[in-house]
């Protein structure tokens, strides 16, 4: 059990059967009644948000996550494959499942995957990831000057913008959080 007095940023909790990550919350005393806290959760199955008040000092159950490190093998199809490093026991998880995540992976990808009570919840992915361009339109000489972006679309299907200079064949770090190009690798 924990306080909502004691609420952090990414915390999970668990209400109602279901597990909620803290996305954003505000503890608010009012000149007038009890203090309380308004927070905004996101359903780690659904992705959701809601929004809850409670009162200040209520306990709600924590959720115990175990992340696993797990290698990403390969995909057929709509499963994609991943390994447990230490038991080597292989799980394949659908492509629905992982939603928007799957234009991050890469063969041989080192990765957590969450589990709650046995169940998987989700998979964190690493900070920034390095993907090749596929295609983009060829630069022209003086197009830096203007600032400026193109789209580029990167080995696993990812279509992100970036300066005029990068060109095909090109491998570029990206951020997994906002899937955004940081810089040529």
């Amino acid at each position: 059990m924990i306080s909502t007095n004691d609420f952090q940023t990414g915390l999970t909790i668990e209400m109602d059967g279901e597990v909620y990550t803290v996305v954003e919350f505000q503890h608010v005393k009012p000149g007038k009644g009890a203090a309380f806290v308004r927070s905004r959760l996101k359903n780690v199955r659904t992705g959701a948000i809601t929004e809850k008040t409670f009162r200040a000092g209520e306990k709600v159950s924590r959720a115990m996550i175990e992340r696993k490190e797990m290698e990403y093998l390969y995909n057929s199809g709509e499963e994609y494959i991943f390994m447990d490093t230490e038991s080597y026991e292989q799980i394949a998880l659908d492509s629905q499942y992982l939603g928007d995540n799957k234009k991050y992976l890469k063969e041989n990808m080192h990765l957590n995957l969450l589990f709650f009570k046995e169940e998987i919840i989700g998979l964190e992915l690493p900070y920034t990831v390095e993907l090749e361009v596929a295609d983009t339109e060829p630069g022209f000489k003086g197009d830096t000057a203007a600032g400026g972006s193109k789209p580029a679309t990167l080995e696993t299907g990812l279509v992100v913008q970036v300066p005029f200079f990068i060109n095909k064949g090109d491998v570029l770090k990206i951020d997994t959080r906002t899937g955004a190009y940081i810089e040529r690798v």
